[in-house]
């Protein structure tokens, strides 16, 4: 495959961490704001803030649309607008700091429900345990993974698959010391200029007002690779 290198910040160029802190405090939300509109635990957005973990493509788009914005808005991704896509042509990219990869197959379309994209997962990688709206179909394309579903752990070899629902607690790893790729296709929106805040927040909130405590699934932080 003819690709090109995973992105990484030019200089000068804000980390995601840094994005992210700026947005949220340009629309006036807490780390809690934040957390409880992107279902993301806030011990996990401090550490992302302060670059001390870098999120998956998935929790990067949940955190994006909290904010109101697109994914784009915090990395710089090559846009697919037509159907086919050419495995000698296609770019590769990374989350600032990340060390997994991605090949973007879906296109942008009106009413498109998809996202599909081959990621390479580094030797020792781990990714954050993700719940979220949606579904999953995850299939190997070499080599192995070990695959967490609802504190299940399976391992996943070449030509193995597993579709499942994004709202059940999940994370994956790589515990061999070589690369595997996943065609992974969901109906999570990750790239979708229609982005908006899961939530509305008042123009003003009144000090010393508690909030109701939410019961929700939270992303929960694992050690950064």
């Amino acid at each position: 495959m003819a690709a090109v290198p995973a992105m990484k910040a030019e200089e000068g160029h804000p980390k995601v961490g840094a994005l992210i802190r700026a947005r949220r405090r340009q629309q006036q939300m807490t780390l809690m704001d934040l957390g409880e509109s992107a279902e993301v635990s806030v011990g996990y957005l401090s550490q992302v803030e302060r670059d001390h973990a870098t999120p998956s493509l998935g929790t990067l788009a949940q955190i994006a649309r909290a904010l109101g914005v697109s994914i784009d808005y915090f990395i710089a991704a090559p846009a697919t607008h037509t159907a086919l896509t050419r495995a000698s042509e296609r770019n590769r990219f990374s989350v600032d700091g990340s060390s997994m990869i991605y090949e973007r197959l879906g296109a942008d379309f009106p009413g498109n429900q998809l996202s599909s994209f081959v990621m390479t997962v580094p030797p020792g990688y781990r990714s954050e345990t993700v719940a979220h709206e949606g579904e999953e179909i995850l299939f190997v394309l070499e080599g192995s993974i070990m695959q967490r579903l609802d504190g299940e752990d399976m391992v996943m070899n070449a030509g193995d698959s597993l579709h499942f629902r994004g709202n059940r607690p999940h994370s994956w790893s790589n515990h061999t010391d070589q690369p595997a790729r996943l065609l992974w296709t969901g109906t999570l929106a990750l790239f979708r200029s229609t982005a908006r805040p899961t939530r509305q927040l008042p123009d003003k909130v009144k000090t010393g007002t508690p909030k109701p405590a939410k019961n929700k699934k939270m992303v929960k932080p694992m050690e950064k690779r």
